[in-house]
């Protein structure tokens, strides 16, 4: 089978492979690709049925999503490389990590989140109501961007994730729900590498996204620190969904620190 689509630009170690979020595609991370390539190569994916890469419905999920990152890495013949992950892309990286353990020296999950239990049946009356698949993701979409949010950015990245296919985002939602009940704390504990959680946003009792505060624990990063007690933890504040969109900069030198202070070999 076909490696999905990837860009490759630049030389150096650690490489660092960037994975985007659901209806997204790899451009989301054009800030970190060009400040990186410079002294990292760096690999940007598009993950199936997303951007350039075709993918049918019965070949998305998680794990195909985390075996296909994997084979672009082996592929590539990489050295252990930086994993990042945004939102759903946080999943797809942990689980490219545990399938590609020669080729992971870190991981890095911006945004991350996870589904309850009761989304399970929250998505299917979402589904159901009248809009439909095409009303959840627009609120959704929404809700990841705040006033400081470039405009023109927020309403290119909403209007891209209206043109995924339908059966492709039918699927990947209550999939990530899925992977986040029966797997992610199981996967998240089976990690050997160091792992930096970059937080920008949470989800309050009403399941409205909203941004964080400086010092600010969630249930979710609770979690990390159960399942990875060595996590490092950076907030950023007063941000949206797409921190690597709205706080370029910031994100960089969070990532390049990390990275700065990993230990050699």
């Amino acid at each position: 089978m076909p490696l999905i689509h990837h860009t490759v630009t630049g030389t150096g170690a650690p490489p660092i492979v960037f994975v985007h979020g659901f209806a997204c595609a790899q451009s989301d991370w054009d800030q970190q690709t060009a400040h990186f390539s410079p002294r990292h190569k760096t690999v940007a994916v598009d993950l199936r049925g997303h951007g350039q890469s075709p993918g049918t419905e019965a070949e998305c999920s998680i794990e195909r999503y985390g075996a296909d990152v994997a084979e672009v890495m082996r592929a590539l013949a990489l050295p252990p490389a930086i994993l990042v992950g945004h939102s759903l892309g946080c999943r797809v990286v942990i689980e490219a990590a545990l399938q590609a353990p020669n080729h992971t020296k870190a991981v890095i999950l911006v945004d991350g989140s996870q589904f309850a239990p009761a989304m399970a049946a929250a998505l299917k009356d979402r589904f159901a109501a009248p809009g439909g698949y095409g009303a959840v993701t627009a609120t959704l979409f929404k809700e990841m961007f705040t006033d400081k949010s470039d405009k023109a950015v927020a309403a290119a990245v909403i209007e891209r994730a209206a043109r995924l296919p339908r059966e492709i985002g039918r699927k990947m939602l209550p999939d990530v729900q899925r992977y986040d009940v029966t797997r992610l704390v199981s996967s998240l504990t089976c990690l050997r590498v160091p792992l930096m959680a970059l937080q920008t946003t949470f989800s309050n009792e009403k399941r409205e996204r909203r941004t964080m505060r400086a010092g600010q624990d969630t249930p979710y990063l609770a979690m990390l620190r159960a399942a990875v007690p060595s996590v490092q933890v950076e907030i950023i504040p007063d941000t949206g969904h797409f921190p690597q969109l709205d706080e370029g900069a910031w994100t960089n030198a969070l990532i390049e620190s990390f990275i700065a202070a990993l230990p050699v070999g």
